[in-house]
C-alpha cells in the first residue's frame, strides 16, 4: 500500500509512466527498477489526478489525502475567520512558496504544518501523474520537456525546479517521495488501523463505533507478525464479527 517493488500496468499506462517494454492492453504485474519513484498507491497517476485541479497540482489536497486516507488523521476544517486575513504572498513564484507564506499566520500555520509536507513530497508528480523535476513555465525559456500524457507528445517550457523536501509535523525531515514513503513505513500500524476502519465502513455502510474498537484491534493483532499484508487484512475484515453481523 505504501511502497512496493512492482506496479500494475498495460501498454498505455506504462508509456505514461515512461516504463519500457510493456506490450498490450491487459493490466499485468510489472516489476520496477530499484531506483523507480513508483510503487505504492501514492505514486499512481489516478491519485495524482484526483488530488490536482486539472491544470496545476494542489499540495493541500494531496496532503489532506495522505492524512485522511492513509494515516486516519483528517485535518480540522479551517476556522470561520481564516478567510478574513490573507498572508502577504507577494514574491511567491511557486505553490510551495505561497503555502509557506500561509504558515506565517497563526490561524493557518497549525493545520498547514501538518497538511503541506506530504503534499510537497508528492509535487514530483504533475497533475496527471507524470514524474517531473521542473514546473511548467509561462515565460520564454530555452529548454522544453514533454509534460502531460506522454503519448500525446505535448511540449511545455520548463519553469523553476520542483522542491520535494520538507519537515513533517513531528519534526522528521525528508527529501523526496522515496524518503517520505520510508517515513510512512514507520507508521505501518497506524496505516493498517485506518485501512481496516475504511474497509469496514465501505463494506457495511456504518462508521466504526467505540464498541467496535476491540474487534479492530483483534484484526490488527492477527496480521501484525506478518507486517500487515493487504490480502490478510481483507480476509480478516470479511470474516470478522463487524462484517458478518451488521
Amino acid at each position: 500500500l505504501i511502497d512496493s517493488d512492482f506496479t500494475f500496468l498495460n501498454r498505455k499506462l506504462a508509456e505514461h509512466y515512461g516504463i519500457p517494454n510493456v506490450k498490450g492492453e491487459e493490466m499485468r504485474k510489472v516489476m520496477l527498477q530499484p531506483n523507480s519513484v513508483r510503487g505504492g498507491v501514492l505514486t499512481h497517476a489516478a491519485i495524482a489526478k484526483v488530488t490536482a485541479n486539472g491544470t496545476v497540482t494542489t499540495p493541500v489536497k494531496r496532503g489532506n489525502f495522505v492524512l485522511t486516507n492513509l494515516l486516519g488523521l483528517p485535518p480540522n476544517p479551517p476556522p470561520p475567520t481564516v478567510g478574513a486575513i490573507e498572508p502577504d504572498t507577494r514574491g511567491a513564484t511557486t505553490i510551495r512558496e505561497t503555502l509557506l507564506k500561509h504558515q506565517t499566520l497563526d490561524a493557518c500555520a497549525v493545520c498547514h504544518r501538518r497538511i503541506d509536507p506530504p503534499g510537497f513530497a508528492l509535487e514530483c508528480f504533475d497533475p496527471v501523474g507524470n514524474f517531473r523535476t521542473r514546473y511548467r513555465s509561462s515565460k520564454d525559456v530555452k529548454r522544453t520537456a514533454v509534460v502531460g500524457l506522454r503519448f500525446l507528445h505535448k511540449d511545455y517550457d520548463l519553469g523553476p525546479p520542483v522542491d520535494t523536501t520538507g519537515v513533517t509535523a513531528d519534526g522528521i525531515e525528508f527529501n523526496g517521495i522515496r524518503d517520505y514513503k520510508n517515513h510512512l513505513l514507520t507508521s505501518k500500524e497506524q496505516v493498517a488501523r485506518n485501512l481496516v476502519s475504511l474497509l469496514i465502513t465501505f463494506a457495511t455502510g456504518g462508521e466504526i463505533e467505540f464498541a467496535d474498537r476491540d474487534e479492530v484491534e483483534r484484526i490488527l493483532l492477527a496480521v501484525k507478525d506478518n507486517g500487515y499484508p493487504l490480502r490478510s487484512l481483507i480476509q480478516h475484515v470479511v470474516t470478522s464479527r463487524l462484517f458478518r453481523d451488521r
